[in-house]
């Protein structure tokens, strides 16, 4: 029974690619998909009885069928056979065989990423023809980041406070460095223009600081810009918790319960505030002031070094000046840089060495140091219209900020919570 089912669902997943080749190219279409996928499966079903060399016997005849219809195709003069199908074909001929083996999740994601990669051929070019040689450069850094520089790190501390591990810290630059591309990147796809509110959302996703510092330049040439700044800057500054939230997820995703509460609050009575401001001044569309990739490896390494300083000198603060020594760190810290206040604090609550009740306040408070220091840029770069606006918006945001400080509750067990997390 189960053979039967391996059958027709790579039946079924040779269809769903048939289908679309042939609308695409009527080249290999809507029959020839379905019979490659079944003839992996049933070359995998045999070779369990005979050996692996009928699964190979099966791809060569596959190879030598694909070798013969380009042949045709040239003779009769056709010159725009591409390998994109065959390759496709081939892809098809394994999701047959691995259905056989029992492989049934990973088989059905292969073959629903191929639909997706043959369908979506104008947006993908589309997407390589507006990114540049500086994009390209960009995720060839966070490949040498990702892939080449973290696995030879040593994963152990090398201080008496055991916080200072090259690895874990490199991981965090890694994490910051694949959210900012990730956002740019985004924004590259959706072309140049973009909402004022799509814009403000990518703003914030790639640094609301930045944001913050080129929308307010652009008022002083631009005075006319002010209101359409205002909305993305506070849009920018709203976006920063949801990406506070998540990486918070990804290194203490067992705290998020205790963590995550206040700082969905602060997010939800800003994002209230930014829909209020949108509907007011009812700006027009503008450009996402963000043209240069953000995965510079002088940045990449600077802010790796700032992320050690902090969580060290979180460490410190803790056994030497108490809560109040932790507070101070998060305030500087967060003046210019909001991740590596949050990486600090939600790796020190997952190891158990802060609580989780204490390491929210310290983000709400960086979170809350880096609205001012915001605040002051735009003083200082923008025009007084904009300052005006952004010295209320920032106002109101940080007394919601204290008041949630002051009125909620501490979480008895959070400290429990966190050390049964380390």
């Amino acid at each position: 029974m189960k053979e039967f089912q391996h059958l027709a669902l790579a039946l079924g997943l040779g269809l769903i690619v048939g289908m679309q080749r042939e609308w695409a190219s009527k080249y290999a279409g809507i029959r020839s998909f379905p019979l490659i996928t079944l003839l992996g499966a049933l070359s995998a079903m045999t070779a369990i009885h005979f050996d692996g060399w009928v699964i190979a016997a099966a791809m060569l005849a596959l190879a030598m069928l694909i070798i013969f219809e380009n042949y045709l195709h040239v003779r009769a003069g056709k010159s725009d056979i591409g390998i994109t199908t065959d390759a496709a074909a081939f892809v098809m001929f394994f999701v047959g065989v691995i259905l056989a083996l029992d492989y049934t999740a990973s088989a059905t994601a292969v073959a629903g990423t191929v639909a997706l990669l043959l369908h979506w051929k104008k947006p993908l070019h589309g997407f390589v023809q507006r990114i540049g040689e500086e994009d390209v450069q960009a995720i060839m850094r966070l490949i040498l980041i990702a892939l080449v520089i973290l696995p030879l790190l040593p994963n152990r501390a090398f201080d008496p406070f055991g916080v200072i591990n090259p690895f874990q810290i490199w991981l965090m630059v890694v994490l910051i460095v694949g959210i900012s591309l990730g956002a740019y990147m985004a924004y590259k796809l959706l072309g140049a223009r973009v909402g004022i509110l799509l814009g403000g959302i990518l703003g914030g996703l790639i640094s609301s600081t930045a944001t913050t510092v080129s929308y307010a330049r652009n008022t002083r040439q631009y005075p006319e810009t002010a209101p359409a700044a205002a909305v993305v800057i506070f849009v920018a500054s709203t976006v920063v918790f949801g990406r506070v939230i998540f990486e918070i997820a990804v290194v203490a995703p067992e705290l998020l319960s205790v963590t995550v509460p206040p700082l969905l609050v602060m997010m939800a009575l800003m994002a209230l505030v930014s829909g209020a401001l949108y509907l007011w001044t009812c700006p027009g569309g503008q450009n996402l002031s963000q043209d240069k990739p953000p995965s510079d490896m002088k940045a990449a390494i600077g802010f790796g070094l700032l992320y050690a300083v902090v969580v060290l000198a979180v460490a410190v603060g803790k056994d030497h000046f108490g809560e109040r020594g932790l507070y101070g760190v998060a305030a500087l810290s967060g003046l210019t840089d909001m991740d590596a206040i949050t990486l600090s604090s939600a790796q020190l609550m997952q190891k158990g060495e802060l609580s989780a009740d204490i390491g929210w306040r310290l983000i709400m408070v960086g979170t809350m140091a880096n609205l001012v220091f915001k605040g002051i840029a735009v003083a200082v770069l923008g025009n007084r219209h904009l300052a005006w606006r952004m010295g209320f918006l920032f106002a109101i945001a940080l007394a919601i900020g204290g008041l949630i400080l002051y009125v909620w509750p501490s979480v008895a067990g959070a400290g429990a919570v966190a050390a049964n997390a380390g």
